[in-house]
C-alpha cells in the first residue's frame, strides 16, 4: 500500500476517462497523496537527523531519540517524567529505565525530584549536553525558521491546525483501531 489508499495501493479516481486523475476528485486525490508523501519524507529526514545526532554523540539511535525528547520538552517548559518519556519513545517502562541509566551514566541527563510529591522524577538534560545539542541542531533550527518565515502567519496557523488534526487522528487510531498491533489481518 504505497500511498495509503485502497487495499492494493491504488486510488480509485474519477477522471475524464484517461485514468490520470484530471477531474476535481482526481486532482484532490493527487494533492492528498503529495501532502502525505511530503509528511513521510519530512519524518524520514527528521529521523535521519536524530540518527546522525546519535552517531555524533556515540549513542544508540534510541538513546539519542530519547535525549532529543528530553531536550525538546525542557525547551517547551514541560520536562518529562520517565513514564511520559516511555510513551514518547514507545518503550516499555523497563526498557526506558535501562535507557535512562545509560544516558545518566554517560553524563547526558540527570534525574531530579522537583515536585512536592517526592516520588515524581523529572528528567533534565545535563549542563554539558545542551551546548552540544545546540551546536548540532542549530543549523536545522535556523533553516526551519527561515523556511517558515517565507509564509504569512495566517498560513502557518492553518498548517498548525492541520498538523493538530492529523496528530489527533493518528492518536485516536493508535488508541482504538490499532491497539494491540492493528486490525485483524484478512484470511487468505
Amino acid at each position: 500500500m504505497a500511498n495509503g489508499h485502497g487495499a492494493d495501493g491504488d486510488r480509485d479516481r474519477e477522471s475524464d476517462g484517461s485514468g490520470n486523475g484530471d477531474s476535481a476528485a482526481g486532482r484532490e486525490a493527487v494533492r492528498v497523496d503529495r501532502v502525505m508523501d511530503g509528511l513521510r519524507a519530512f519524518g524520514a529526514n527528521y529521523t535521519e537527523f536524530t540518527r546522525r545526532f546519535a552517531i555524533w554523540l556515540g549513542l544508540h539511535s534510541t538513546d539519542a531519540a530519547a535525549l532529543v525528547e528530553i531536550l525538546y520538552a525542557e525547551d517547551q517548559g514541560t520536562p518529562l517524567s520517565p513514564a511520559r518519556l516511555s510513551e514518547r519513545v514507545s518503550l516499555s517502562s523497563g526498557a526506558t529505565a535501562i535507557l535512562l541509566k545509560r544516558l545518566e551514566q554517560a553524563g547526558h541527563i540527570v534525574r531530579t525530584r522537583e515536585s512536592t510529591d517526592r516520588r515524581v522524577v523529572t528528567l533534565r538534560s545535563s549542563p554539558d549536553i545542551r551546548p552540544r545539542a545546540i551546536a548540532f541542531f542549530g543549523p536545522y533550527s535556523e533553516r526551519m525558521a527561515e523556511a517558515m518565515a517565507a509564509y504569512p502567519p495566517g498560513e502557518i496557523e492553518r498548517f498548525e491546525r492541520f498538523l493538530g488534526t492529523l496528530r489527533t487522528t493518528m492518536d485516536a487510531l493508535l488508541a482504538h483501531e490499532y491497539e494491540g498491533g492493528g486490525p485483524t489481518p484478512p484470511t487468505p
